[in-house]
């Protein structure tokens, strides 16, 4: 009998054991692989772009791409419904303006406990898309880049980063947080790869070293 009494515990121990092994990988590590995998789609994205040398910034304007934020559902703007879905518990009066709510700017790590002290920045500057083939769009293509909720191209930011950004490419400017280097380029990728825009060599070069820090690789 004593002996059963010792073996039973010892038998437990090695089931919970197992169980403990058998648990499912970390939310951590499922990131990782999520922002690995987005990684390796960017560089196949970036392969496909092609490599030109910039263009001439002449003739550019802000009207060119946006007189103003276009509207999307009723009275909301882009740029109302971006703050609306990047900020939390943020509440809107009757013309859909957010009045309150807490935003993240991720370029930086700040909260940021006013409208007023954010932006949504264009990832893709306007005078970098012009530089990049935009200046041959039409004007209604213009405005639906500059208004795009589709692909990752506006983005709820504090207005200090957006200044320091300017219109700069990822070769003159990165977010001052490493962490977010993986997803800003990716970012960058998938919008020039949607709108067909070339990249520099620098250009590319950066986004190939910002890549490089996504996780799992």
């Amino acid at each position: 009998m004593i002996f059963f009494r010792r073996a039973i515990p010892v038998a437990v121990l090695s089931v919970l054991t197992i169980s403990i092994i058998a648990v499912p990988p970390a939310t951590a590590d499922a990131r990782k692989r999520s922002e690995a995998e987005a990684g390796a789609l960017a560089r196949r994205m970036l392969a496909q772009l092609k490599v030109a040398k910039a263009l001439s910034i002449r003739g550019y304007s802000h009207r060119r791409f946006m007189p103003r934020w276009a509207h999307h559902k009723g009275k909301c703007n882009s740029r109302e419904m971006v703050l609306a879905r990047d900020g939390r518990r943020v509440r809107k009066n009757a013309d859909c303006h957010p009045v309150k709510g807490l935003w993240y700017s991720p370029y930086d790590g700040k909260w940021l406990k006013s409208e007023k002290q954010v932006d949504v920045d264009h990832v893709v500057p306007l005078s970098y898309a012009w530089r990049s083939g935009a200046s041959k769009w039409s004007q209604a293509r213009r405005r639906a880049f500059a208004n795009d909720l589709t692909r990752p191209e506006l983005l709820v930011v504090s207005h200090s980063a957006n200044v320091a950004k300017g219109g700069k490419g990822p070769q003159s400017w990165r977010p001052p947080r490493r962490a977010y280097w993986c997803r800003y380029a990716t970012s960058w990728i998938t919008v020039k790869h949607h709108y067909r825009l070339f990249v520099t060599k620098k250009e590319k070069v950066a986004l190939l070293n910002m890549l490089r820090t996504c996780r799992g690789r």
